[in-house]
C-alpha cells in the first residue's frame, strides 16, 4: 500500500508500504477518511532531518505514515481479540494515542497523558494516510450508525478537541463565548457552542473563515484586521467581556485577547498548540479573579460522548469540510491546506 510521509520544509511523497498484519492484540483498520489537521502543519513545514525525521513532539519517529484522525471499518483482527471488543466490519474511530495501559492517566482514558510516555500515531506511529491502518484494540471508538466517516475522521482530533475544551470550560447556554480562530477546531467549537445554546463571538483575520463562522450559526464575527478585539468584545457585552473564551488560533495577540476580552470571574481557555503569550498577570489575572485552562484533546472516552452529542443533537460536522482529496493528490492537499484559509479538509484513501 502506499502512505503519505512528511520529508519537512514543506514538503511529502508516497511511499510504499506492506500491508500491515495484526498482533495479537490489534486490529486492522481499513481507512475511509483521514482528516487533515492544523498540528500536521507542524510537521509539515518542520526543517528536514535525516532520513525525513522532523523535530518537536512525543516519540517521533522517521519515515512514518502521517494522519492522525484516522476513521474506517475493522478489516482484520488479531488473535487475542475478542467479539466484544471488535469485529470484521464494525465502523470505528480511533483514539489516535497509546500508552502503557496501567498507569492512571491511561486507566482514565487519557492515554496521552501516559506516565511511561504516549505513541501518537501519525508522528510516533503509522497513521491514517494510508489505505489500512494498525491499532491496538483498546483505542477503538465507535462511530455512530447515523454519522459519516468524515464525519468520524473529525471527531477523532480537530471536532473533538473543540469538544474536550468546551467540557473544560463547563460552557452553559446562555452564557456568551468568544471563539478566536476559525480553522477547524475554532470551527468545531463554535458549531457546538451554538448547539448547547450559547451565544457565539467569532474572531478570525481571513474574511473566508468569518464568513464560514457566520453561516456555522456565530451570532457576531469580528474581523480581527480592522478591530481592536478587546474592545470591540465588550461593546458587544454591556463593557463587562465574555463568559468564556476560547483560542483556538495560536497567535499571541489573540491569546492575550481571549484573557483581556473575558468578564471578571470568567474563564478563558487556550486550545491552539504551541507559541507564546505575554500578559500582565495583575490586571489581566488576579484582579478580575480570572481563570485560564489550558485543554489538550480529548479522552477516549470524551470521544465517544463528543460522537453521541453530534449524532443526538444532528450537529452538521460534515459543513467543515470545504476540500475531499484522493490519497495521490495529498501534496496538492497539503500545498492548500498550509494557506490556513479554507474549512477543513480530509484524504480519502479508498
Amino acid at each position: 500500500m502506499n502512505g503519505v510521509v512528511f520529508l519537512g520544509d514543506r514538503k511529502l511523497e508516497l511511499r510504499e508500504f506492506p500491508d500491515p498484519t495484526p498482533g495479537p492484540r490489534d486490529v486492522i483498520l481499513e481507512i475511509k477518511a483521514s482528516g487533515m489537521c492544523g498540528s500536521d502543519l507542524h510537521n509539515y513545514r518542520a526543517p528536514a532531518q535525516p532520513a525525513g525525521a522532523v523535530t518537536g513532539g512525543i516519540r517521533r519517529q522517521a519515515g512514518v505514515i502521517a494522519g492522525h484522525e484516522p476513521c474506517g471499518v475493522v478489516a482484520a483482527v488479531g488473535s487475542g481479540v475478542t467479539d466484544k471488543e471488535a469485529t470484521v466490519g464494525q465502523r470505528v474511530m480511533d483514539h489516535h494515542y497509546d500508552g502503557c495501559g496501567n498507569c492512571k492517566h491511561c486507566s482514565a482514558g487519557w492515554t496521552q497523558m501516559c506516565l511511561e510516555g504516549t505513541v501518537v500515531y501519525g508522528s510516533g506511529g503509522h497513521g491514517g494516510h494510508a489505505r489500512y491502518m494498525k491499532v491496538p484494540v483498546s483505542t477503538l471508538v465507535p462511530l455512530p450508525d447515523s454519522l459519516s466517516f468524515v464525519t468520524g475522521a473529525a471527531i477523532s482530533c480537530g471536532t473533538g478537541t473543540a469538544w474536550g475544551a468546551l467540557r473544560r470550560i463547563n460552557l452553559q447556554g446562555g452564557e456568551t463565548i468568544a471563539i478566536f480562530g476559525q480553522g477547524p477546531v475554532g470551527l468545531s467549537a463554535t458549531q457546538f457552542a451554538v448547539a448547547m445554546g450559547a451565544r457565539v463571538i467569532a474572531i478570525d483575520i481571513s474574511p473566508e473563515r468569518c464568513r464560514l463562522a457566520q453561516a456555522f450559526g456565530a451570532h457576531e464575527v469580528i474581523d480581527a484586521t480592522s478591530n481592536d478585539m478587546v474592545s470591540a468584545i465588550r461593546d458587544l457585552t454591556h463593557g463587562e467581556g465574555a463568559h468564556k473564551t476560547l483560542d483556538a488560533s495560536s497567535a499571541p495577540d489573540a491569546r492575550a485577547a481571549a484573557v483581556r476580552s473575558v468578564r471578571s470571574w470568567g474563564t478563558a481557555c487556550f486550545v491552539g498548540e504551541r507559541g507564546q503569550v505575554t500578559l500582565d498577570v495583575s490586571p489581566d489575572l488576579l484582579r478580575r479573579q480570572v481563570t485560564l485552562i489550558g485543554s489538550w484533546t480529548f479522552s477516549k472516552q470524551g470521544q465517544a460522548e463528543c460522537a453521541e452529542f453530534v449524532a443526538d443533537q444532528k450537529v452538521d460536522v460534515e459543513k467543515l469540510f470545504t476540500r475531499r482529496w484522493k490519497l495521490e493528490q495529498a501534496e496538492d492537499a497539503y500545498r492548500l491546506f498550509d494557506t490556513q484559509t479554507t474549512g477543513k479538509a480530509v484524504i480519502l484513501p479508498s
